[in-house]
């Protein structure tokens, strides 16, 4: 089967989840014998494109000049050189089917051009980008949660605040709510047009179906973890109390990560335990200095980390700690956690919920409540033989292969329909 996946960007320029799982995707269809293609935008001058291969997989990256955030976000209306390209990108790979994995960047032209070949369209909802331009449901001007469009009044507020402006431009709030409205009316009959939807967790199905796409429009199948051959996955029977409690978060270090939450409760924790940050700090160096400057002495940042440093470092820790302030879709790292029986504690909120059973294979915690947080950690430091009982409870997730099998299940009953 010839397989055309399209996103908004990727590695090794970007290495995001959504990234990631687009690679590790490809790789096992791959290896199965499927032709599978990759096209992408990168951001760069002038207009062009390029072909390479990755094991067995043919990329296509594509740029007409530089993406800042306004540009970004209009180019869901009208890119007639970018949709040009992916027209031929189209002609040479002849696919079966056509896979968008994000289009953020990029024109709902493409969509055009895939309907008029009669080619079946898949879409992961892997955030909520459908709905909310800043893709995760969190408002700029006040960092509170959002449920969605309000006549797209606090989408032009959102919109006003990230490009920088607080005051002075309520009059030209009715003008932006009108263009948001015209983005996700552009962007809703993209989902509708497409044949599958794919969710990774039951709590994104329900976001979507919130705004009006039909339930029974989504399917929802967890991302598989594409686990290292070399790696040395623990026994979970051989597991010992610890001496020392090692936490790690393992992210983006973000304000709406809420990484911060748990510097916090750290300074008042009591006893043997160490607190191991890893993730890139240069999106936000102003909010990676005040962690620093908050950080008491048990608290160690190990940076940016690679695919197979994570997996390393898996293996060193004793618990991972996910303390979100947004809806988390999915997760990779607490689903890669269980995968080395790796307890996770978790903020109560969006698909986290689902993975982490409170008191079975991890824990709970209010998000943002910093004394909460405190208090469950300490209880694992305290309490080693509560960790260890957690640790045996912790079951393996579904792996890339299981996934694929449940990919396939959907695009061979696509290419058995008649069009």
């Amino acid at each position: 089967m010839r397989i055309l996946y399209i996103i908004h960007q990727y590695v090794p320029e970007h290495v995001g989840g959504t990234e990631r799982y687009t690679q590790a995707v490809s790789r096992e269809l791959a290896r199965r014998g499927h032709r599978v293609t990759i096209f992408y935008r990168q951001s760069r001058p002038g207009l062009g494109w390029h072909t390479s291969s990755e094991k067995n997989i043919q990329l296509y990256s594509v740029w007409d000049g530089i993406l800042h955030p306004t540009r970004r976000f209009f180019s869901v209306f009208r890119q007639q050189p970018i949709a040009r390209l992916f027209e031929r990108v189209l002609h040479e790979v002849q696919p079966d089917l056509v896979h968008v994995q994000h289009l953020m960047g990029l024109p709902e032209l493409l969509i055009r051009h895939i309907r008029s070949h009669g080619l079946p369209l898949f879409i992961t909802l892997h955030d909520y980008w459908w709905v909310c331009a800043n893709a995760q449901l969190l408002t700029n001007y006040k960092g509170h949660i959002c449920d969605g469009p309000r006549m797209y009044i606090n989408c032009a507020r959102c919109g006003l605040t990230r490009a920088g402006y607080h005051k002075g431009w309520n009059i030209v709030i009715p003008v932006l709510a009108g263009v948001f409205a015209l983005r996700n009316h552009k962007l809703f009959w993209i989902l509708r047009e497409a044949d599958q939807l794919i969710a990774p967790s039951q709590f994104v199905l329900r976001q979507y179906v919130m705004q009006g796409i039909p339930e029974d429009h989504i399917t929802v199948i967890p991302h598989g973890i594409e686990i290292p051959g070399a790696l040395n996955l623990r026994s979970r029977i051989s597991y010992t109390e610890p001496k020392s409690m090692r936490f790690a978060y393992i992210g983006g270090l973000a304000w709406q990560k809420g990484v911060h939450v748990i510097i916090e409760a750290f300074r008042n924790i009591h006893g043997p335990a160490e607190l191991w940050i890893a993730g890139d700090e240069t999106p936000d160096p102003t909010y990676a200095a005040y962690l620093r400057e908050r950080a008491p002495h048990n608290v160690q940042f190990m940076g940016k980390l690679s695919y197979q440093e994570v997996w390393n470092l898996l293996n060193h820790i004793n618990t991972v700690l996910i303390p979100s302030l947004w809806y988390e879709t999915f997760s990779l790292i607490a689903h890669e956690a269980f995968a080395v029986g790796l307890p996770v504690v978790a903020s109560k909120i969006g698909a986290l919920a689902e993975v982490v059973h409170d008191g079975i294979n991890g824990l709970l915690v209010t998000p943002g409540d910093v004394h909460a947080w405190q208090e469950t950690l300490q209880r694992l430091v305290s309490y080693p033989h509560f960790w260890k009982q957690l640790a045996l409870s912790v079951s393996p997730p579904m792996t890339i292969e299981q996934h694929v099998d449940r990919l396939e299940d959907l695009y061979n009953q696509s290419a058995a329909r008649p069009r």
